[in-house]
């Protein structure tokens, strides 16, 4: 199965919660919610999940071995850093041509 596209659909600036991510596979399957948390200066993935009757959760899909765990975990940490990179830099262009930033030089 080899990831062709991963989409970045939200990022959030508070919390442990910094993105929603789409992965698609082979260009036909779309696994949407792929949540990137970041605890203690750590970013990890958490599946996309569930909430049962008893107030747990369960995963609705997961990789099954941690080979492919990892690869979808690094795939997705990439193109998160990326876009949030991105995102910073289009903020900062807009503050500095908005003035907010022009004392600052």
């Amino acid at each position: 199965m080899v990831i062709t596209d991963i989409k970045v659909r939200k990022l959030f600036d508070d919390g442990p919660m910094k993105a929603i991510v789409s992965v698609t596979f082979d260009d036909q399957l779309v696994l949407h919610d792929i949540k990137v948390i970041s605890v203690r200066e750590k970013n990890f993935i958490v599946m996309p999940s569930r909430k049962k009757a008893d107030g747990t959760y369960r995963d609705i899909v997961h990789p099954i071995n941690a080979e492919f765990r990892g690869l979808l975990e690094e795939e997705v940490l990439r193109a998160y850093e990326e876009e949030a990179a991105r995102s910073a830099a289009e903020a900062e262009i807009e503050a500095i041509e908005s003035g907010e930033l022009s004392g600052q030089y």
